[in-house]
């Protein structure tokens, strides 16, 4: 994405620069865009685009033709420049910033904290917890039951362990990052009382991940570093 920046700067193409926060109102963006091109379908497809993103975007334009940006952290403001302007998206992807990764399936899970793309501490585990069984009656009872013990017990465990690793960068994380199953993290979050503190630096984005592992961890932070990218061409 650095790269893209370096070209775009050195095209000397881009007229407009437009910087949109998260939850900017449509009506306000449309305003803008009317201004800086005459297609109604292009700014139909921005829109459409801005609104989906938890961390707004960038818009370029110039001699007919742009490219939004999607970026993998907030834009804090909301500017309108009349010329190429890539400094602030820049500086926004060249920032070391503090993350931390939760993935977590049932049975798994790999925690790590992140400063910048470098992995500075790290857990992984798993515990043993049974497939849903599928006959009916009191034994069916009696295996849920115990089912829900051992899920209770493996939340437990790594709420422990999220205690020890994120516990030393509390003040200094940027971001929380989670991925895995929905429906898992959703039931895990409100379990661990420790993360509540974390909630206002928590992103909506959740990774795929289908395996939480060491391994995954890396593979993970450059999938949160990425940035999307969407070009048109007016006709």
């Amino acid at each position: 994405m650095l790269r893209c920046l370096y070209e775009l700067e050195g095209a000397k193409k881009i007229e407009t620069s437009l910087y949109i926060s998260p939850g900017s109102p449509s009506v306000e963006l449309k305003r803008k865009l009317d201004d800086i091109l005459d297609s109604p379908a292009i700014q139909a497809d921005i829109i459409d685009s801005v609104e989906r993103s938890a961390n707004g975007a960038v818009f370029y334009w110039g001699r007919g033709e742009g490219c939004l940006v999607l970026p993998p952290f907030p834009i804090k403001d909301s500017v309108i420049y009349n010329e190429c302007v890539v400094e602030p998206l820049r500086m926004l992807l060249k920032r070391e910033f503090v993350l931390a990764l939760i993935l977590l399936r049932l049975g798994a899970y790999a925690i790590g904290v992140f400063r910048g793309e470098y992995l500075i501490s790290s857990k992984v585990g798993t515990g043993h917890i049974h497939s849903r069984h599928r006959k009916g009656g009191s034994s069916q009872r009696r295996f849920e039951r115990g089912r829900e013990k051992q899920i209770e017990y493996f939340f437990e465990r790594v709420n422990t362990r999220v205690r020890e690793i994120l516990e030393p960068y509390s003040n200094e994380l940027d971001y929380m990052i989670y991925g895995g199953e929905r429906h898992t993290l959703i039931n895990f979050r409100k379990q661990c009382q420790f993360l509540e503190q974390f909630e206002d630096r928590a992103l909506s984005r959740l990774l795929n991940i289908r395996q939480p592992k060491q391994v995954t961890l890396q593979s993970a932070i450059s999938d949160v570093w990425s940035s999307h990218v969407i070009q048109w061409w007016e006709d």
